[in-house]
């Protein structure tokens, strides 16, 4: 199908040619699945998360700081079920913060391999390599460690830019981006079982970039709004749709970059071929498989389909 829309322009523009191979090898690959993968593994490492949040909300409101009033003008919430649930969360918060916090650390280290864990996956699969086993759980906390060497460098260049006057916001949104690159760079790097340098990782590294900012922008519209509502609509599980959504295209970004990586790696260096086994089916003689080891049909086959 996209093959016949975009065909012409394909053969005419480079990128649109390397778009329309993206496309394919994300289908090829199961992308969809894939990314699945990732949403899951990130949507449980929340929970974690979340005691540690609760933990962080009441030791500040233990000392007197009206967190739930910062909470509830930053969302943007109405008054009502909604701004009542917040109080309500947050004194529960004062009560149990200790036990959280232990809990909600441990949880999220585990959790947070877990999540590592699913990126490698989709990544390796990408590039059709294999994990490295023991050595997959250490490149996992190496991960950890820089990413948040990265993201605190961030908060702290954040912290600068906020002094600087109006007419510089764009100097912010270039830095934002820069740092969402440097990120994904070290993602693809790595997590992935493949030595190909730095360079050939930045294109996909620039898309996760770029793609990661919308969804953050998306986000930040879509997610208060799902918040404010769900008391009256839907209850707490619209809120859970909502995250899980943005999710869901978190992961499809993810696997995007990677595809890219590979698609653009191939066009400059090319491929191999090489044998596979397969089951030996009655009445199938496969002479060609797809990028996910799967039989294609035969000539006759197909015929009699």
């Amino acid at each position: 199908m996209l093959d016949r829309l975009l065909g012409p322009l394909a053969r005419r523009f480079a990128f649109m040619a390397t778009a329309l191979r993206v496309q394919k090898r994300f289908s090829e690959v199961h992308g969809g699945w894939l990314a699945s993968a990732v949403t899951l593994t990130a949507f449980l490492s929340l929970f974690p998360l979340i005691l540690v949040v609760i933990a962080v909300i009441g030791f500040f409101s233990a000392h007197g700081t009206d967190v739930g009033g910062n909470i509830i003008r930053g969302l943007g919430l109405p008054a009502g079920d909604a701004t009542k649930s917040v109080f309500s969360a947050i004194d529960t918060a004062q009560k149990s913060r200790r036990a959280a916090s232990i809990i909600g650390i441990a949880g999220l280290l585990w959790s947070g391999l877990g999540v590592v864990a699913a990126l490698e996956y989709a990544i390796d699969t990408v590039w059709q390599v294999p994990s490295r086993g023991i050595k997959d759980k250490l490149s996992g906390l190496a991960w950890l460690v820089g990413a948040g060497v990265i993201l605190g460098a961030s908060f702290a260049l954040t912290a600068v830019i906020n002094f600087l006057p109006g007419f510089l916001a764009p100097v912010a949104i270039a830095v934002g981006l820069a740092v969402d690159v440097v990120l994904w760079l070290w993602t693809l790097k790595v997590l992935g079982n493949h030595e190909v340098g730095w360079r050939p990782l930045l294109p996909g590294a620039v898309l996760g970039a770029i793609g990661f900012e919308i969804l953050k922008a998306v986000g930040s519209i879509y997610v208060p709004r799902a918040v404010a509502s769900s008391s009256a609509l839907y209850g707490s599980i619209g809120v859970v749709f909502a995250v899980l959504a943005w999710l869901l295209f978190f992961g499809r970004l993810v696997v995007y970059a990677a595809v890219l990586n590979v698609v653009r790696w191939e066009e400059d260096h090319g491929t191999v071929t090489v044998e596979i086994e397969l089951p030996n089916l009655p009445d199938q003689v496969p002479v060609a498989a797809t990028r996910a080891g799967e039989a294609e049909p035969t000539p006759a086959v197909r015929a009699s389909a």
